[in-house]
């Protein structure tokens, strides 16, 4: 009798172990079933340059052939595996989070080249309809495709609007919308800061011109930037006005003239902001001693303000922060 009392417990143990691996196999399917869900999650459906794109899961070896879209990878953590015309970027976008050593340049922005994006392997490619509509086909054969379209005819009417709407837009694919709303609030505080500086210079209200000026087919020649344009979005957020209207809207965000369309401009204390290149400075050269130029009422009171050569008047989050202190720097004087 007290031997059957331990084989009864014997039983009972033997039971006990045997569940207890029935809950350990349990277990062990559980990540397997948070994968497939995680990636049901990182599925995303986006509007693009040609309509609805679902992007199945989170990509992360993307190639990226327009520098915005560059910026907003490294405004959001991310190093793209390759971008086009590196050089270029380095030259002219002066924000200061950097590539890595290991994105590759895939050739120009104009003309990509495909054999070194399929090299990367890339899980996404971003570019943009106006450049690269043309090698779409070629580029599907390699990864998926996100088009934007930075001059289509909704983005034209604010581009500082829809920097932002193309930054989220990038942040949702990669999964990483908190930290884009991060990066815009920084933007806001630091406009918000930048403000100040106008407020005390007492220089809030002001109307100005701001122009990127340089020497075509002999001509001095100057882009007046209009109210959809980065430049306009930001000084009208500093608190300045745009003194100068184009009668249409312009897809670039300038209107290009010669300096007697300055003539219309001679408002008391308006303000006038430039860019130019250090070897192609018209107001130094071309016009120096032009009478139109010199007699101009911002020229006389001596309310010209110099950008630097290389302003980057286009980009993303991280150029609109540098965008916005240059042109402080250069309305203020302290």
């Amino acid at each position: 009798m007290k031997k059957l009392g331990y084989l009864f417990l014997l039983f009972l143990f033997i039971s006990f172990l045997a569940a207890c691996g029935a809950d350990e196999k349990e277990d062990t399917t559980q990540p397997k079933e948070e994968t497939n869900t995680d990636k049901e999650e990182a599925s995303v459906t986006i509007e693009d340059a040609f309509g609805e794109q679902t992007i199945k899961e989170t990509p992360k070896n993307i190639v990226v052939l327009e520098w915005s879209y560059a910026e907003d990878l490294l405004a959001l953590g991310i190093q793209p595996a390759g971008v086009a015309d590196l050089d270029g970027f380095n030259k002219w976008v002066n924000i200061d989070k950097k590539f890595d050593e290991s994105v590759e340049d895939v050739g120009t922005r104009q003309e990509p080249n495909l054999e070194a994006i399929s090299r990367l392997n890339p899980d996404l490619i971003i570019g943009v309809k106006f450049r690269h509509e043309q090698y779409l086909d070629s580029l599907k054969d390699i990864a998926p495709v996100v088009t934007f379209a930075p001059y289509g005819d909704e983005a034209i009417k604010n581009h500082y609007e829809n920097m932002v709407k193309e930054f989220k837009t990038v942040a949702k694919i990669v999964g990483k919308d908190e930290k884009a709303e991060e990066a815009l609030r920084n933007l806001d505080q630091v406009i918000e800061s930048e403000k100040k500086r106008v407020e005390d210079a007492e220089l809030a209200g002001e109307k100005y011109i701001a122009t990127q000026a340089f020497t075509a087919q002999n001509t001095p020649t100057l882009r007046l930037f209009t109210d959809n344009s980065m430049v306009a979005q930001i000084m009208n957020n500093l608190g300045f006005e745009n003194a100068y209207e184009s009668d249409k809207v312009e897809p670039y965000g300038y209107s290009e003239v010669t300096v007697e369309a300055l003539q219309n401009f001679q408002e008391e204390n308006m303000q006038f902001l430039y860019i130019v290149q250090e070897d192609d400075n018209i107001f130094e050269k071309q016009l120096k001693g032009n009478p139109v130029w010199e007699n101009l009422s911002f020229v006389q009171e001596g309310n010209t303000h110099a950008l630097p050569g290389d302003t980057w008047t286009f980009g993303g989050v991280l150029s609109a922060e540098v965008l916005t202190k240059q042109l402080v720097d250069a309305m203020v004087n302290e």
